[in-house]
């Protein structure tokens, strides 16, 4: 029998209102009994009926109060309790032990009222405690005494409350007022700490007792259609049902059940659902998620790895010595998201335009001789799934040319055609009437999301079935993210920031953000996690890498030293070595051992560097890419022209993971995913994601975050302290201000340089054929005068077989001074 509401409201919802029914009547009956009414007890077929309820408030009504006295009240009132619950789809953790603290209750109450046997109801008809209390009553009274049969009712009763609610005894501590004081100040920071008044305390327990709720909700409702990595088939419903509201297939208020890893899942369909049929019969299938409640903010969670062997010989003392000078750290509180907005509501799709569609896919195909039939409708928040089921003899590609022909046939902006994984199926992906937007929030709150280890675990949105899609930038372990202007590259970026702020503190993440546009990150500016300021200089940015490059090399050789693979390991052994210390009471010496943070490089704007610090920024792009993953050094590649010298064969070869969202042609999406596709995308956060290790990409709609939920963040950290800048990462590295490779270079000392510069100047232009006629110098004397230029900033990189760009102006060597 299930008690619990099921994950569908419009199924809880009637239940609920008939429960509710059965408790008004139930009240009803009780109000109206007479001991001379036909039921069980009395038989009187010649007077009428006095109930209100009529003969069946008479009998339950007789039944009840004859076998429990007073306590039949509790009746009703369970039964609106468990209504109340099915019409707000509320799931309440361990039902039937719930179940269990009522009856006991009610026994106990009985039994209460039983130990005065004197008291009576209706003229001596009714025992106050019933025959079930009288009998408890008696035999108690009888082996206890009075007092002692008190006493353990007085047990039992506190009992049976503990069982029916989450009350503890302990949480009345929480009232006085040091305990409310603390209680408020971690609810966020902006409750006032001691000194508060009665009412402020009980809101302070209120608050602490909803807190624990959340965190004792069971991790999955018991009979919900588990997400798996197994195909599940459903029972095909009509599709003459009318519209089918959203809520009913992604319930708000349910958990969410997890999902395969991004690089291993597979479409799996749910066990329940709403489906569609075509003649004679086409599945319609609907792929729920179920985020949790909206009022639930999600807490900060970051898992450490079990530690590893301990090593006696590691340079414990030296590794100390260098983070004595450190400042103090802060305590730092990760911000709820309680700051963001909560979700939209669901869309409403409706099953006659899902038939119509499917039979203009169908006739479509008949008109080109391509014989199949549409076998599954897979709704999803953006676009919608038909999967064709080709006839034999039918060549797959015949139906990849006829894309362009069915957006004609639906009148729709562009499709998408790809083979089904795993399935002799062709998903046919049709843009939805009305698109659903979906909020950050929803995939933070989401049970995937919290249950992660790593602190780089970012949100990427929902699938074309509707399913939730996270992604760990540590197991990329680099992401390159193309993107034409409008199509939310920028909007990712920043959600993939998000995603941090609400999970990691300072001491775990770092950021180096580069921002070409100087418009797109600058919200971030001064909050704690940023290693440097938000560069928008293209020389400090390449100075960045080159240095993060050093930090990458300092850190393997403190790996090596500690005999450890890895940032996990090495902070975990770093952790069971601050447990020993402070063990043997040297604390000063445990506070000393720091863990190392992982540093997130990200890049607005690739094209911009590469433009002016080409070689230089490819370099150290690839020596990160290739080596940095053990240290916990990632690199995010943002760029709107996805373009061969932008995206080079080095830089591909080494960032696996790529995230593409709606270009201008078929040449950009193959340069950026290896595949064509992502020039029929949607825009606005449609895009294809290829996890690292596959070929396989596959589709995701981003979520939506807005510059509001940003700065409400940004401004709860800023809030807790100021960011402890690493200046040092904006200066040119010492090999290159006093390195012994540059005592040699023809730039600076050679007397034909300015000379050089000056031609180049006039010429608007620089090439090495220019410059060997004009100043009749060598080739080779020629190409390093024009790479150290390159250095100092005065042309751009090389373009092929064309002259390099000029980047100051015509007039520039004038106003230099001598």
């Amino acid at each position: 029998m299930r008690i619990s509401p099921t994950s569908n409201p419009r199924l809880n919802e009637p239940v609920g209102f008939v429960l509710l029914t059965i408790a008004v009547a139930a009240i009803l009956g009780l109000i109206s009994y007479h001991p001379q009414d036909p039921s069980w007890n009395a038989a009187n077929a010649s007077s009428a009926t006095q109930n209100l309820v009529g003969a069946p408030g008479a009998w339950f009504s007789d039944i009840s109060l004859q076998w429990l006295g007073l306590a039949a009240w509790l009746l009703p009132a369970y039964v609106a309790a468990l209504g109340w619950i099915w019409l707000r789809s509320a799931d309440k953790p361990q039902p039937y032990v719930r179940i269990l603290g009522a009856v006991l209750f009610l026994t106990t109450f009985c039994a209460a009222l039983g130990l005065r046997p004197d008291w009576t109801l209706w003229r001596g008809a009714i025992r106050a405690g019933g025959v079930i209390g009288s009998l408890l009553a008696e035999q108690m009274v009888s082996a206890l005494n009075l007092p002692g049969a008190a006493l353990l009712l007085t047990a039992t009763g506190i009992v049976s409350i503990y069982l029916m609610t989450s009350f503890r005894l302990a949480h009345l501590t929480k009232l006085r007022p040091e305990t409310a004081g603390k209680a408020g100040k971690s609810g966020g920071g902006d409750q006032p700490g001691g000194g508060l008044n009665l009412r402020q305390r009980w809101t302070a327990w209120v608050t602490s007792q909803r807190e624990k709720a959340q965190l004792e909700k069971p991790k999955a409702r018991k009979g919900a259609p588990a997400i798996e990595d197994e195909t599940d088939e459903a029972e095909p419903a009509s599709l003459d049902q009318g519209p089918v509201d959203r809520d009913d297939l992604n319930d708000d208020e349910a958990d969410v059940e997890t999902l395969p890893p991004p690089a291993l899942q597979r479409k799996t369909r749910g066990t329940s659902g709403t489906r569609a049929t075509l003649p004679p019969i086409i599945p319609y299938e609907v792929e729920t998620e179920d985020p949790v409640e909206d009022d639930e903010p999600a807490p900060a969670f970051a898992k450490r790895p079990e530690a590893i062997e301990d090593d006696e010989d590691a340079p414990w003392e030296e590794y100390a010595e260098e983070e004595e000078e450190e400042e103090a750290e802060i305590d730092y509180r990760v911000p709820t998201t309680s700051h963001l907005h909560p979700p939209h509501g669901r869309t409403a799709y409706d099953q006659a335009e899902l038939h119509a569609i499917a039979g203009r896919i169908q006739a479509k195909f008949e008109e080109f001789k391509i014989g199949g039939e549409v076998s599954l409708i897979t709704p999803g928040p953006v676009v919608t799934t038909f999967e064709f089921k080709p006839s034999p003899g039918v060549k797959y590609s015949k139906i990849i040319n006829l894309s362009e022909d069915l957006c004609l046939a639906l009148e729709t902006e562009s499709i998408l055609v790809e083979r089904v994984p795993g399935k002799s199926t062709v998903g046919i992906e049709v843009p939805n009437s009305k698109r659903e937007v979906i909020s950050l929030r929803e995939i933070l709150e989401s049970r995937e999301f919290r249950e992660a280890r790593s602190p780089l675990t970012v949100a990427l949105g929902k699938d074309i079935s509707g399913r939730i899609k996270i992604a760990d930038l540590a197991s990329m372990p680099h992401l390159l993210v193309a993107g034409s202007t409008g199509s939310g590259k920028s909007v990712m970026v920043n959600a993939f920031i998000m995603s941090i702020l609400l999970r990691a503190t300072p001491a775990e993440v770092r950021f180096i953000m580069v921002d070409p546009k100087t418009v797109e990150l600058g919200l971030y500016h001064e909050i704690p996690h940023l290693l440097t300021p938000v560069i928008t200089d293209m020389k400090k940015a390449s100075n960045a890498l080159k240095n993060a490059t050093a930090e990458m090399e300092r850190r393997l050789k403190l790996l090596a030293e500690h005999g450890v693979r890895n940032i996990d390991q090495f902070n975990a052994k770093m952790a069971k070595r601050r447990e020993m210390l402070e063990r043997e009471g040297n604390a000063d010496l445990a506070n000393a051992l720091k863990n190392l943070p992982y540093i997130l490089i990200i890049i607005d704007e690739l094209a911009d560097l590469m433009i002016l610090e080409g070689r230089q920024i490819e370099e150290a792009i690839t020596r990160l890419a290739q080596m940095a993953r053990a240290v916990g050094i990632h690199l995010v590649l943002a760029t709107q022209r996805p373009s061969v010298d932008v995206i080079t064969g080095l830089i591909k070869a080494n960032v696996p993971a790529r995230i593409s969202f709606r270009l201008a042609t078929r040449i950009d999406s193959r340069t950026i995913l290896d595949s064509m596709g992502a020039e029929a995308l949607l825009g606005k956060g449609d895009m294809l994601f290829l996890p690292p290790g596959t070929a396989r990409m596959v589709r995701v709609h981003g979520p939506f975050v807005t510059e509001e939920e940003i700065e409400a963040v940004v401004q709860r950290w800023k809030a807790q302290g100021k960011p402890r800048y690493e200046n040092d990462y904006l200066a040119a590295p010492p090999d290159e201000i006093e390195g012994p490779e540059d005592e040699d270079l023809p730039g600076f000392d050679d007397p034909m340089y300015q000379d050089a510069v000056r031609v180049v100047c006039e010429m608007g232009k620089a090439s090495t054929s220019t410059l060997q006629r004009r100043l009749r110098l060598g080739y080779s004397r020629a190409a390093s005068i024009l790479d150290a230029m390159e250095r100092d900033g005065i042309i751009g990189p090389p373009n092929g077989s064309r002259p390099r760009e000029l980047l100051k102006p015509p007039d520039w060597l004038d106003n230099v001074p001598d």
